[in-house]
């Protein structure tokens, strides 16, 4: 029974995992750059989220919708006035802009907030559900939920609208989409919008369950990348699927080998995985180069 109650703890977590990471991954396999500073949307979302509720007694799945759409118009401007510019230049540039970017947006969190803990109370933030004698939180299983919905939902938007196929086309390859009239630039945009207002509903869901202050981001987005590679870079289920796992060993690992240790076996499962197959346990076999990693 402690075991059971171990994987699915793990898979709530891995919820939230994949919450974080399907954004982040949406954005690499679009506009091919990594964002290091993927946390740190997490964190303003975080913010936002706390700042509504204090300010105007908005609970932060009621205040969701507001967050979503903040992030997501921090993602247009994030891409048409940071990213897009250093488009065409080397990698090593555009991870410097990022990371820049990240230490800016902590630092500028430090100022306005302080390094202070901030958290919200709410009426189910400790309410537990038991199931046949497992016992999981509510805000948990919300954000499980949510997760599985988000995966669905990107699925169907990837695949089955006219949008969605043109950020395919654009993934797959960004010349051919040029010459077919795709407007290449307008889709990473979008693009990037998407995965920041994923990132956003991530930091309403996370509100209820941890607290909030500047570098909460870093720990989020080390594992975001863990999952991405995982799951395989460009695939919206992999991450999915990358977070749950994820999740899981975490647990597990607390539970048989030590709490202090968790975050050092996934990071090995992490490097075995980019040793045996670079491009994900889920993907379809695509290189690195094909996810905008030349």
């Amino acid at each position: 029974m402690l075991l059971t109650q171990t994987i699915i703890s793990g898979l709530m977590i891995g919820g939230i995992y994949a919450l974080i990471s399907m954004g982040l991954n949406l954005i690499l396999g679009v506009v091919r750059i990594i964002n290091f500073a993927h946390g740190e949307y997490l964190m303003i979302a975080m913010y936002a989220s706390f700042l509504l509720y204090s300010t105007l007694g908005l609970d932060p799945y009621s205040s969701a919708i507001i967050v979503i759409i903040l992030l997501f118009l921090i993602g247009l401007a994030t891409q048409k006035l940071v990213i897009e510019p250093i488009l065409d230049t080397p990698a090593s540039t555009k991870i410097f802009v990022t990371l820049g970017l990240s230490i800016a947006l902590q630092n500028l969190a430090l100022m306005l907030f302080n390094a202070n803990h901030r958290t919200v109370h709410t009426a189910y933030q400790s309410k537990l559900i038991n199931i046949g004698g497992i016992t999981m939180s509510l805000p948990n299983i919300v954000a499980f939920i949510s997760a599985i919905v988000i995966a669905i939902a990107l699925y169907f938007f990837l695949q089955k609208t006219m949008v969605g196929k043109a950020i395919r086309a654009v993934a797959m390859q960004r010349d051919a989409a040029y010459l077919v009239g795709i407007n290449v630039k307008r889709i990473y945009i979008l693009a990037f919008g998407i995965g920041t207002a994923l990132v956003g509903l991530a930091g309403s869901m996370l509100m209820p369950i941890y607290s909030v202050y500047p570098t909460i981001g870093t720990t989020f987005v080390l594992i975001a990348f863990v999952v991405v590679v995982l799951g395989g870079m460009g695939s919206m289920f992999g991450a999915f699927y990358g977070g749950l796992f994820i999740g899981v060993v975490e647990a597990l690992s607390g539970l048989l080998i030590s709490p202090g240790l968790k975050e050092a076996i996934y990071f090995i499962i992490f490097i075995l995985v980019l040793l045996v197959r670079p491009a994900g346990i889920f993907s379809r076999g695509k290189g690195s180069e094909e996810v905008g990693l030349e």
